[in-house]
């Protein structure tokens, strides 16, 4: 390096790490002080470092300088890169200390701990309704507005969830993955295979208060509940089981 008169100068080691603490004093105040200089011609959104504007202004653009090498994926920023390579590697970097399990992203863990504390941040403005997570209360908001996003294509039926709508597309392949080990009846989805087998272990959850009587399903359940509860329907019904038993009574006389 030479000067202006030519002779050989050497930088000053003293002065370099001066002007390196010097820019790093001023990002640094800049975040005590919430100075942002650095801001988005498009949408005015501004940042403290310049740094983080180039990678802002990737939204805008659509570029995605950092792709994976197992999957050619690509990304904005190498953060991300790097978080979604635990993927092909399996690291979970994130643990927590009540059961041990291990998360790949510390939002996950944050969120995995609130099953423990039960902790519930998000609320509904409509009922009042606590969800430990932002995803389940916009899900829950559906019920309240009636969105349904997700549609059949064969039919043009709409769901609320995504799972519903996967359920639902195997009534047009006959798709019926889950099978009763003891007379392999098929079902498409695992509930209805839970109920079925409740035949073969004649288990009955689903009773009436006022009779006892047991069900193995609740569907059973609601219409006998509904005659226990209305006087007439309780009425017609005896008068129905009198009549089939009068029936019943005459035949066999007839036969002997």
């Amino acid at each position: 390096m030479r000067s202006q008169t030519g002779k050989k100068s050497f930088p000053c080691k003293a002065h370099s790490n001066f002007s390196w603490l010097m820019s790093n004093l001023n990002v640094h105040m800049s975040s005590r002080t919430g100075e942002k200089p650095y801001t988005c011609d498009i949408c005015s959104k501004s940042f403290t470092l310049n740094q983080q504007l180039i990678t802002h202004m990737r939204t805008h653009t659509g570029e995605k300088p950092f792709s994976c090498e197992v999957c050619l994926k690509p990304f904005s920023t190498n953060g991300n890169l790097k978080i979604h390579m635990r993927s092909h590697t399996g690291e979970k970097p994130f643990s927590c200390d009540v059961c041990l399990k291990s998360f790949t992203l510390n939002q996950q863990l944050i969120t995995h701990k609130r099953s423990h504390t039960g902790e519930k941040p998000f609320s509904c403005d409509v009922c009042l309704k606590c969800f430990s997570t932002n995803g389940n209360l916009k899900v829950h908001m559906r019920s309240h507005t009636g969105e349904k996003p997700f549609s059949c294509e064969v039919c043009l039926k709409s769901f609320t969830l995504n799972q519903q709508l996967i359920t639902h597309m195997k009534s047009h392949t006959g798709d019926k993955s889950f099978s009763c080990e003891v007379c392999l009846k098929s079902f498409p989805v695992n509930g209805s295979l839970i109920k079925h087998m409740r035949v073969h272990a004649d288990k009955k959850p689903f009773s009436c208060d006022p009779c006892k009587k047991c069900f193995p399903q609740n569907g059973q359940l609601v219409p006998h509940s509904r005659i226990q509860e209305d006087p007439r329907m309780l009425e017609d019904n005896a008068n129905c089981m009198m009549s089939t038993y009068k029936k019943s009574f005459n035949l066999n006389s007839n036969i002997y």
